[in-house]
C-alpha cells in the first residue's frame, strides 16, 4: 500500500506488483511438494549394523541404538535379565569411569539420555546438540558394547529392581501389573508371555557372566539400528564407520549365536491376583476398593495388513476413567464411554488397550468396579466385544479414523517420537512408513473391515487378569461361552441360597 501511494515519484513509475522489477534476480519458491527431503534414509554396515536417520529442523538432535533384545528373548535364561540392563544401562564404561561421568560429558551439550526396554526391544537414546554428533556416537558405542557391569553397579541394580518390584505392587494404579498378568495369560510361558520384570526370586540369581552370556547371543550389530533424528545421513554414517564398525564388545564375540527364535503361540487363560485394595490409596480423598478386570483376544501383528483396521477398532472402542474431562476430541463419543460409563454409573474404569508384536497381538478391555459387581461388569465387556462384529456406524467409523490420524500425526511432531518411530519400523521391517502413507491406509478402513477382522478375533480363545476382591468372578469357562455367545450374556446361575 505505501508502496502504491508513493511510488509515482520514484525510479520506477507506476510499477505493478505483480510484475518483477527491474534488476532484481528472479526469486526461486520452495515448492510445497517437499517429500524427497523427508523420506528416512538407510544404510547397512559392512557387519549387518543399518543406520536410519531422518532429517529435521533444529538445534536439537535425538540419537539412539535400538537392539532386537527384551524379556521375550529370555526362555533360556532367568527372566529379568533384559530388566536388570535397563537399570544398569549409561554406568560406567571403558572411556568412562562412572554414569557422573557420562551425565558430564552430555551436559557441554546440552544432552540427556536415557534407556527403554519393552518385550522386544532395548532402546539406548541420548538427545543432544547437533554439534556433538560425534560425542555422542562414541559414548553410544561405549555404553551398549563396552559396559563394565562392576560388582558394586549389579548390587546397586539390584536394590533398584526389587524397589521397583514393591512399587509395582502398591501403585494405586494397576495398568502395569495387569498388562504384565493379561501377557502371561495370553501366552502362556512363551516369548511376550515371559515376565517384563524380574521375578522376586531371580533378582539374586543374576550376575556379570550371565549378562555376557546373554549380551553375545544378542547384542550383534545384526541385530541393531542406529537411528538419528535432525542430522544430515552422511555424518551419521561417517561417525557409525568410526565408533561401531571395528569395535570389539567386551564380552567377546561368538561364532554362533544363540538365539532364540521362537514364534509367539497364543494360548489364551486366565491369571488371577486375589488382593486387599481397599487401602491402595488413603488420604482425603481415598479411591474406593476396587477389583481389576482385563479380557483380551488375539488379534495380529504389526507386519500383517489387519493392523490397521485393528488400530481403529482399538479407537473407536476408547473408553478412558469415569472422572476423564469432557470436551471434543478426548474421546467422548468413544463406544467404552457411551455404552459403558455413561450407562452404568458405578463402572470405574473401561479402557481398550491394542498390544502388537512381530508374530502376533493383543487387544484388550480393562475395566473397573466395585467387588460386588465384578459378575455383572464382565458380561458387559463381553458384550462389548459381540458388538464389535455388528456394523459399524459410518459416524464412529469416520470419528475413530480421523482422531486415530490426529494422534498420529501429533506424536509425530516430537522428536524422540519420531526417532522411536524411525527405529523400531526399520529394526523390525528394514524401512519406514512415512506418516502420510499411514494416514492413506487408515483412510481406506471400511465398516467390512472391522466387522471382518473383529469375526476372526472373537474364534479365539479369550485371556483373562484378575486383581482383587475375586469372590463375584465368573469362571473361566463361563467367560469363554459368553464370548462365544450371540448377546455376549454369561450363562445364568441359579442358587439356592443368596
Amino acid at each position: 500500500f505505501y508502496f502504491l501511494k508513493y511510488s509515482s515519484g520514484s525510479r520506477y513509475p507506476n510499477i505493478s506488483l505483480s510484475s518483477p522489477l527491474p534488476g532484481i534476480p528472479k526469486p526461486v519458491f520452495a515448492s510445497v511438494d517437499g517429500q524427497e527431503k523427508y523420506e528416512t534414509k538407510i544404510t547397512t554396515l559392512e557387519n549387518g549394523l543399518r543406520i536410519a536417520s531422518q532429517n529435521k529442523f533444529g538445534q536439537f538432535c535425538t540419537v539412539g541404538i535400538l537392539v532386537n533384545s527384551g524379556s521375550r528373548y529370555e526362555a533360556k535364561y532367568p527372566s529379568g535379565i533384559a530388566h536388570f540392563l535397563e537399570k544398569l544401562s549409561f554406568s560406567s564404561t571403558a572411556q568412562y569411569g562412572s554414569k557422573d561421568e557420562i551425565l558430564l560429558t552430555l551436559e557441554k551439550h546440552g544432552g540427556i539420555c536415557d534407556c527403554q526396554t519393552s518385550r522386544d526391544t532395548t532402546m539406548y537414546a541420548v538427545s543432544a546438540e547437533v554439534k556433538g554428533l560425534d560425542t555422542v556416537v562414541s559414548l553410544l558405542s561405549d555404553a551398549v558394547l563396552q559396559p563394565r557391569l562392576l560388582d558394586e553397579e549389579i548390587e546397586m541394580t539390584k536394590m533398584v529392581v526389587r524397589f521397583e518390584l514393591e512399587d509395582l505392587n502398591m501403585r494405586p494404579d494397576p495398568e502395569p501389573l495387569l498388562t504384565e498378568m493379561i501377557h502371561a495369560a495370553a501366552y502362556r510361558g512363551n516369548t511376550v508371555g515371559l515376565p517384563r520384570f524380574c521375578p522376586v526370586d531371580n533378582v539374586d540369581k543374576i550376575d556379570r557372566k550371565m549378562l555376557h552370556s546373554y549380551l553375545r547371543n544378542y547384542y550383534s550389530p545384526e541385530r541393531m539400528v542406529l537411528a538419528g533424528v535432525g542430522i544430515e545421513h552422511e555424518q551419521l554414517v561417517e561417525c557409525a564407520r568410526k565408533y561401531l564398525l571395528d569395535v570389539k564388545p567386551v564380552w567377546g564375540t561368538s561364532t554362533v549365536a544363540n538365539v532364540d527364535q521362537s514364534v509367539a503361540q497364543y494360548t489364551g487363560g486366565i491369571v488371577k491376583m486375589e488382593k486387599d485394595m481397599s487401602d491402595v490409596s488413603l488420604g482425603p480423598t481415598p479411591i474406593p476398593e476396587l477389583t481389576h478386570i482385563m479380557i483380551g483376544l488375539e488379534t495380529c501383528s504389526f507386519l500383517e495388513d489387519d493392523f490397521i483396521p485393528f488400530a481403529v477398532l482399538n479407537m473407536m472402542m476408547g473408553g478412558g476413567g469415569s472422572f476423564s474431562a469432557g470436551g471434543p476430541g478426548k474421546g467422548m463419543f468413544t463406544r467404552l464411554y457411551l455404552n459403558v460409563l455413561n450407562r452404568h454409573h458405578w463402572m470405574y474404569n473401561a479402557t481398550s488397550y491394542h498390544h502388537s508384536y512381530e508374530d502376533s497381538g493383543l487387544l484388550c478391555i480393562h475395566a473397573s468396579a466395585d467387588p460386588r459387581q465384578v459378575r455383572e461388569m464382565v458380561e458387559i465387556i463381553t458384550r462389548e466385544f459381540i458388538q464389535m462384529a455388528g456394523s459399524a456406524g459410518e459416524m464412529e467409523l469416520e470419528r475413530a479414523k480421523t482422531q486415530l490420524k490426529s494422534m498420529l500425526m501429533m506424536n509425530l511432531e516430537s522428536r524422540p517420537v519420531i526417532f522411536e518411530d524411525v527405529g523400531r519400523q526399520v529394526l523390525s521391517t528394514g524401512r519406514r512408513k512415512l506418516p502420510h502413507e499411514l494416514c492413506d491406509l487408515i483412510s481406506n478402513v471400511t465398516s467390512s473391515d472391522i466387522k471382518r477382522v473383529t469375526t476372526k478375533m472373537l474364534r479365539s480363545k479369550p485371556a483373562v487378569a484378575a486383581l482383587g476382591d475375586l469372590t463375584e468372578l465368573p469362571s473361566y469357562e463361563h467367560i469363554q461361552a459368553a464370548l462365544s455367545s450371540k448377546d455376549g450374556r454369561l450363562p445364568r446361575m441359579y442358587r439356592l441360597f443368596r
